[in-house]
């Protein structure tokens, strides 16, 4: 009676494994070499060497246009960055840290009298129901968490990221 009880239950075990969905996929293809984010377009691209092998649809900070100069200004960075950390743990699913601010980047907030700001990730969704018509952010880039799922699992920590205009 044991054996079978543990039978059954390894088996409704495995079966309940097999229907969830996990937040953390696997990736084998080609290496990310780098990240390309257009603000204009309001797409990223995840690149392998001069090839795209996937492109997303984003939002960005509240106030778009421009490089991000102070913390609160709405605005998301220009320039040259690493992906430099991850956060499995997110308030938006997940969230891959961008390096912002550079040296150069507290110089110019330092000149204005103001913080430079920090914690700029590419992020999914809060409320993953409510859907974003609009750039909502603070300064970050925002995908659907569908998309940052398969970022996160993509694209390795000190990966660069060009942030265009």
């Amino acid at each position: 009676m044991k054996r079978r009880n543990l039978i059954l239950g390894g088996t409704a075990l495995v079966a309940l494994g097999a229907c969830s969905s996990s937040k953390f996929k696997r990736y084998n293809g080609p290496e990310v070499t780098y990240v390309v984010v257009n603000k204009g377009d309001r797409r990223v691209f995840l690149m392998h060497r001069d090839k795209v092998l996937k492109s997303y649809d984003m939002k960005l900070g509240f106030a778009p246009v421009g490089h991000k100069v102070y913390e609160g200004d709405g605005r998301t960075p220009e320039g040259l960055y690493w992906i430099d950390r991850r956060n499995p743990n997110s308030s938006y699913h997940l969230s891959l840290g961008i390096s912002y601010p550079n040296e150069r980047d507290r110089a110019v907030a330092a000149e204005l009298g103001k913080s430079p700001g920090g914690d700029i990730f590419i992020h999914g969704q809060k409320t993953p129901k409510e859907k974003n018509v609009s750039d909502w952010t603070w300064g970050c880039i925002a995908v659907s968490n569908k998309d940052i799922e398969e970022m996160y699992s993509m694209v390795t920590d000190n990966t660069p990221i060009a942030i265009n205009p």
